[in-house]
């Protein structure tokens, strides 16, 4: 029985693995189909494309699945409907939230959305409402780095804003302009990330007690759990 039992639960964890893969696929196939739509397929001028496919391959999606992608996004973009949308609100204690959302259909993106907002003590708000609280930048993150001290003078030699040690990473934050030309140097110097993305950071930053945190988090989490949802940005020092 205990080896039955745990069977069962490899089993299962296999299956909520799988599940999330599935996911994650499907947030980035969707990335690649609007980006293509958006900018065409040639990386060297599709900066989006680019990033969206630096994703697919970092999470082990094959070339054969990404190709397909843009080739479907190619024949079928006449009508291909996603847009890419960015909805802004209130959390817990006037936490400023963007959610980064891919999607075919906005009225049910939004209702989705509003109704976590509700749940979880948050107000939806309107465009421009909490943008001003953020800025984009380019976000790259090197992990298992066995030389910290020729990667940390590569780096300083690049135009970089700012170097952080994060769980045993080391995150490099750049200009949204640099970000390619920073990512380049450090590959040339033999520096591969492990995350390359464009992001958005907050420029002020705001404390909640441990009732709002775990508010937040939960929002967070089913924003998060949205197919249409690519990413959730908060102004929130809290979270480590």
């Amino acid at each position: 029985m205990a080896g039955h039992s745990k069977w069962v639960n490899i089993k299962n964890r296999k299956f909520s693995q799988n599940v999330k893969r599935s996911k994650l696929f499907t947030k980035i196939i969707r990335e690649i189909v609007i980006a293509t739509r958006l900018g065409g397929t040639d990386v060297s001028s599709n900066s989006r494309l680019r990033i969206a496919i630096d994703k697919a391959l970092f999470n082990n999606m094959t070339r054969d699945t990404i190709d397909r992608a843009i080739g479907r996004s190619v024949i079928n973009i006449k009508n291909n409907n996603m847009k890419n949308v960015i909805y802004e609100g209130y959390g817990p204690n006037n936490t400023a939230i963007m959610v980064d959302c891919l999607t075919d259909n906005c009225n049910r993106t939004v209702s989705g959305i509003r109704n976590a907002f509700n749940k979880y003590s948050g107000t939806l708000l309107i465009k421009g409402a909490v943008s001003y609280l953020f800025m984009k930048c380019g976000f790259l993150s090197y992990k298992s780095i066995i030389e910290e001290n020729s990667f940390v003078e590569a780096a300083l030699n690049t135009n970089v804003e700012d170097l952080e040690y994060f769980d045993g990473a080391i995150n490099v934050y750049t200009k949204l302009e640099n970000f390619f030309k920073v990512k380049s140097f450090l590959n040339l110097a033999g520096f591969k990330p492990a995350i390359a993305e464009v992001i958005m950071i907050p420029l002020t930053k705001k404390k909640i007690n441990i009732q709002q945190k775990s508010e937040l988090l939960c929002l967070i989490d089913v924003l998060k759990s949205f197919d249409d949802v690519k990413a959730v940005y908060h102004n929130c020092d809290f979270i480590d």
